[in-house]
């Protein structure tokens, strides 16, 4: 039994995880988030009000594009902008009541499809996903959080 990874079966997994998300996005009612606002409003969700500079570390991108977003997210009344208590030159990003509405609306409609998918799996797969679970969470941490 191997016990190192190669890129091509890393590269698998990646194009394996993409194409499922992108699946359940596309079949999800109510698209409307590009995936970047979408990871965004997730951040904000479960973390609270954090910095641009912190939504750039948790989203994975760089910091003008989470002031693009969280542009965008604030025209359409998702988030706000408010001081930083801590640094009075600083703003916060904070979900609003509409935003959590918001994510955990599209949260649920795409755990419902995926729910309905993996029902249609073996109990052996299923229970081999469940393990999966907490790797796939920590892979998916930011580095500068290990």
């Amino acid at each position: 039994m191997p016990t190192t990874v190669t890129n091509h079966e890393a590269l698998q997994l990646v194009v394996a995880v993409h194409r499922l998300v992108r699946s359940l996005r596309q079949a999800a009612p109510a698209r409307r988030l590009q995936p970047t606002q979408l990871l965004v409003l997730s951040e904000l969700s479960a973390h609270g009000p954090m910095r641009i500079g912190e939504i750039a570390v948790r989203a994975l991108c760089s910091q003008p594009t989470a002031t693009t977003v969280v542009t965008s997210l604030e025209s359409t009344g998702l988030v706000r902008r408010e001081p930083d208590a801590a640094d009075g030159r600083a703003t916060i990003v904070v979900l609003t009541e509409v935003g959590r509405e918001t994510i955990l609306s599209l949260a649920h409609g795409e755990a419902e499809l995926l729910s309905e998918r993996m029902s249609e799996l073996s109990p052996e797969d299923r229970e081999h996903l469940r393990s999966a679970m907490p790797i796939l969470r920590h892979l998916a941490e930011p580095q500068e959080n290990k």
